[in-house]
C-alpha cells in the first residue's frame, strides 16, 4: 500500500496536482491547510480534483482551514477528524485544527479537545494491524515542532496519545520550518513540510514501514 502524505498545501492546487500524478499512490492524505481560509466551495473543488486522480483521498483540517471544512469533508466521504477509517488491516484517524497559539488562526482548539478526537477515532481501530495518526500539528517535543526562534510548539495530546497508544506512524505538518522524520518510541513520525512548495512525504506499507520525504522537483 502506497500512501502520499501532503500537508500545508494552501491552495496550490496544480502543484498537488502534479506531485498525485508523479507519485500515483494507492491512497492520498491531506494533513491540514487544504486552503488559507478559504471557502467550502473551495475546498470542494480542490478535494474533487483529488478524488479524480487518486481511488482514496482522506483529510483533516489545518488551522488555517475552517472549522466547516471538517462537515464538507465528511459529507464527501472523505473526513478523518475524529474519526477513524479502515482501509484493509491499516487505520487511520485524525484531529483537525491546532493548539492555542498568539497567532490567532481560524482553527485553533484546546489541547482537551485535539485528544478528545484523537481517541474517538482510535476507539473504532481495534485489531487493525497497523494505525496512522493523521493530526495537523506535530507532537511536542520533537525536531517536527521547533519554530525559526527555537521553540518547541507541538501539540502536548497528540504527544500523550502516540506514548499510549503507539500507532505506527503519525503524519503532520503544520510548522513548515520543520520538515523531517522524527520518532516518539516505535512510532515514525513525519512532518511533511509544506506541499505548495513542492514537499511530500511516502508511506510504502508492507511488511515494513518505509517512510520517506520527497520533492517534486527531486
Amino acid at each position: 500500500m502506497r500512501l502520499l502524505a501532503l500537508t500545508d498545501i494552501h491552495g496550490a492546487y496544480d502543484t498537488a496536482e502534479a506531485i498525485l500524478c508523479a507519485t500515483s499512490p494507492d491512497i492520498l492524505i491531506v494533513g491540514g491547510d487544504l486552503t488559507t481560509v478559504g471557502s467550502v466551495a473551495e475546498a470542494r473543488e480542490a478535494v474533487t480534483r483529488f478524488l479524480a486522480l487518486t481511488p482514496v483521498v482522506l483529510c483533516v483540517a489545518g488551522n488555517m482551514d475552517l472549522p466547516a471544512h471538517d462537515d464538507l469533508f465528511d459529507e464527501m466521504g472523505v473526513g478523518l477528524n475524529a474519526r477513524g477509517v479502515r482501509i484493509g488491516d491499516v487505520g487511520f484517524c485524525g484531529a483537525s485544527g491546532a493548539p492555542h497559539s498568539r497567532l490567532r488562526t481560524p482553527y485553533e482548539i484546546d489541547e482537551e479537545e485535539i485528544e478528545r478526537r484523537l481517541r474517538r477515532g482510535l476507539a473504532s481501530l481495534a485489531g487493525c494491524a497497523r494505525i496512522i495518526l493523521v493530526p495537523h500539528a506535530p507532537p511536542f517535543g520533537t525536531k517536527l515542532d521547533i519554530i525559526h526562534a527555537g521553540f518547541h510548539v507541538g501539540s502536548t495530546a497528540v504527544r500523550d496519545v502516540v506514548e499510549e497508544c503507539t500507532p505506527s506512524a503519525v503524519v503532520c505538518g503544520h510548522i513548515h520550518e520543520a520538515r523531517g522524520v522524527d520518532a516518539i518510541g516505535t512510532t515514525t513520525i513525519v512532518n511533511c513540510g509544506p506541499a505548495m512548495k513542492g514537499s511530500y512525504a511516502l508511506l510504502e506499507i508492507g511488511a515494513e514501514l518505509d517512510v520517506t520525504l520527497h520533492h517534486l522537483h527531486d
